[in-house]
């Protein structure tokens, strides 16, 4: 029976699950500190690295994190307890579909839009925002990231990404931002991954799993990690690369009329 060394390893090169670099997460954990959230809720949090950063800015404050992958989340508690942060977080394995868990005065969504849609409809960046907005307490702040077409991608670059990939299913820059205002939001602050933290990301995700590959190349799970990895890597390289982008965006409600 394989034990979890002979495995193909994951993510364990990424600090964060996204094109996110440590200078602009200081720059968005500042802007947060700066409100001095008591609560914050992370949507998809995966093993909540931007939480726990938030965490450690504000003291006192208490987060909760809402994820499904349980692997994500035993990492995250590890990274909790040893930064002392165990018992300020709680890091729980459930759907954030009609989450009960806010409202929040800071709620992260980090390209994690799906975990509040119904998975039987497309995908709709405005409900994603409707929902934020519900979550949110007044006076509080929202971190979105949110894909975005930088331009209309052609259909080779459609056709060499995810399955089923098309023009739709993202919006480019401003009409997404204008979404965020009708949901009920004041765009604070609008900035976007630069390539450099794309290539970083792109990379790390697949870094361990290209060395396992190396040493491990008859290994039983090889053919289809190997086939898996290229076929992500030639997703990016040939398909969504310079096409689509992140919005990190900084939101705060603003007063209902």
């Amino acid at each position: 029976m394989a034990t979890a060394s002979d495995l193909p390893p994951r993510l364990g090169s990424l600090t964060f699950h996204g094109p996110l670099s440590e200078a602009r997460a200081g720059r968005i954990v500042a802007r947060l500190a700066a409100a001095s959230p008591s609560t914050v809720l992370d949507i998809g949090c995966g093993w909540g690295e931007l939480l726990l950063r938030v965490l450690e800015s504000v003291p006192g404050s208490t987060g909760v994190g809402l994820d499904v992958n349980a692997e994500d989340l035993a990492r995250g508690r590890s990274l909790a307890e040893g930064r002392g942060l165990a018992g300020r977080v709680e890091l729980i394995e459930e759907s954030a579909l009609g989450t009960a868990r806010g409202p929040a005065d800071a709620v992260l969504c980090l390209g994690s839009g799906q975990a509040l849609c119904d998975p039987g409809q497309p995908y709709d960046p405005g409900v994603v925002l409707h929902e934020l907005r519900r979550l949110v307490r007044p006076g509080g702040r929202v971190v979105l990231g949110e894909g975005f077409w930088h331009r209309a991608p052609t259909d080779q670059e459609l056709a060499a990404m995810w399955p089923g990939a098309h023009a739709g299913d993202h919006l480019e820059l401003g009409p997404l931002v204008d979404l965020a205002v009708e949901a009920g939001f004041r765009p604070a602050w609008i900035e976007s991954a630069s390539r450099e933290e794309w290539e970083e990301f792109e990379s790390g995700y697949r870094h361990d799993t290209e060395l396992w590959l190396a040493v491990n190349p008859d290994h039983p799970l090889a053919a289809e990690t190997r086939e898996r990895v290229d076929r992500q890597r030639s997703s990016w390289a040939d398909g969504y690369r310079d096409v689509l982008g992140i919005a990190y965006m900084t939101l705060v409600p603003a007063t209902r009329t």
